[in-house]
């Protein structure tokens, strides 16, 4: 039997167990001062972990607050074709009218009926690439295309029940070094009038056409017997799918009817660019005043004639004082405009009289500002056939604006114009009333290059 002699007790601690700080104190320690006591590497280590991790949940948090914007904003709804048209050539523009969907190819024409995607309709052209179309209906399945080639030459086009005919090319020529290229052709709502803007070699110039809808419809009409032959013999189309996938094949027919002849159109007016300011012309007030000769004007005006000679002075004048200026940066010489824009308006107040009568919805006349220019002028299109369209035409209103038009755009009603600057200001102005609604001033070093309405 084994004896206890001492009695049971807790034995003393030793240095080994000690805690290397006193017990009292080690609950106010800070852990992670812990890691300050460790080598450098791992504490480097350890603060660029924790840089990396901060930035990753910065990335994250950004990402998570982009994802909640993007779902309160209402997303576009997504559109697919219901139907797609092959064509065998490269297509470079296209045009609507009606219920016809007009292609320019690289070899011609094409036509698409958006009806019952079935009717198919080519016109190839050899050797001409279309690079624009415009077109315009006329009614009674009769339309109007206005399209430019690659070589600048504007075709006129008249399509019905199916057919292409040409009527003229506008600006063809039969020597080819005094051709003129065309930059932009505009056809008016309804097919009444048609523009093209020519460029030649050291010159530019506006035209601007009459065309005789109503002689090609009752031209055609009397032809449709023979158009709607022709027409059914050269439609191909070869459906390829369920949604409605048509291909056009090569045509080696042409789609002109040649026993067809229509009345070609009639130049109304040719617009050229405004002249740079120069000296009068007349030796003295009597031969201006012999000139006008409308009994309005009182006195000789003598103070009121401006020479070459003062403009010369002027201008000498004006070099010598800021010949510095002008030798820093480089004297630009004025250039006569080789660009404009142009719009068909509908009649107004400013076009035409309270008592004239007109058709509201054939234009009455045309506005146009070229580039680099403070002004927007109006010619009216009521002028007789019997006038020269070469001559010398001058605007019949003109609107100055306080910096040259950059750009400008037509509402659909024709009723309100839109004139943008070149120092960043968008002017609103009633054409019918003939006075501004709302001017607005956009950023400064801004340069507005197309304005619209919606």
């Amino acid at each position: 039997v084994n004896t206890r002699k001492h009695p049971l007790g807790i034995p003393p601690p030793s240095e080994k167990d000690w805690p290397k700080e006193d017990e009292e104190d080690f609950f106010l320690l800070d852990p992670d001062r812990k890691r300050d006591v460790l080598p450098q590497p791992f504490r480097m280590i350890n603060k660029l972990v924790m840089q990396v991790f901060e930035s990753a949940m910065e990335i994250i948090e950004r990402r998570e607050m982009l994802r909640e914007a993007q779902k309160l904003k209402v997303q576009p709804k997504k559109c697919f074709p219901t139907a797609e048209f092959q064509v065998s050539e490269r297509a470079n523009c296209l045009a609507v009218s009606g219920k016809y969907i007009f292609v320019g190819l690289s070899v011609g024409l094409a036509a698409f009926n958006m009806c019952d995607f079935k009717d198919v309709c080519a016109r190839h052209v050899a050797k001409t690439e279309i690079c624009a179309i415009h077109a315009s209906d006329l009614g009674d399945e009769c339309h109007v295309l206005l399209a430019v080639d690659e070589m600048g030459l504007a075709w006129l086009f008249c399509f019905h029940k199916g057919s292409f005919l040409l009527v003229k090319i506008l600006n063809e020529v039969k020597d080819i070094s005094q051709r003129s290229t065309c930059v932009e052709v505009v056809l008016s709502l309804g097919g009444d009038y048609a523009g093209i803007l020519l460029q030649g070699n050291t010159k530019a110039w506006l035209e601007i056409y009459q065309l005789p809808k109503d002689s090609w419809l009752t031209e055609m009409e009397k032809n449709a017997g023979a158009a709607e032959e022709l027409a059914c013999s050269e439609r191909r189309s070869s459906c390829s799918s369920e949604v409605g996938t048509f291909l056009l094949q090569e045509l080696p027919m042409s789609a002109i009817q040649a026993d067809v002849e229509l009345e070609p159109p009639v130049l109304l007016l040719t617009v050229r660019p405004p002249r740079p300011i120069t000296g009068t012309s007349f030796k003295g007030p009597l031969d201006a005043l012999k000139a006008v000769d409308d009994g309005s004007m009182l006195g000789l005006g003598y103070n009121h004639l401006i020479k070459d000679s003062q403009w010369e002075l002027q201008e000498a004048i004006f070099c010598s004082t800021y010949q510095e200026y002008l030798e820093a940066e480089g004297v630009i010489k004025e250039e006569i405009p080789r660009c404009a824009t142009f719009h068909f308006l509908l009649p107004s107040r400013i076009l035409v009289g309270p008592e004239t009568k007109v058709q509201p919805d054939i234009p009455a006349g045309i506005g146009v500002h070229w580039d680099g220019n403070h002004n927007f002028c109006f010619y009216l299109l009521n002028h007789s056939l019997k006038e020269k369209a070469d001559s010398d035409l001058k605007p019949d209103v003109v609107w100055p604006c306080a910096a040259p038009i950059a750009c400008s755009a037509v509402s659909s009603c024709s009723r309100y114009l839109a004139l943008a600057g070149e120092d960043a200001t968008i002017t609103i102005w009633d054409k019918h009333l003939g006075y501004p609604l709302s001017v607005t001033a956009i950023l400064e070093e801004r340069f507005i290059r197309s304005i619209h309405f919606l």
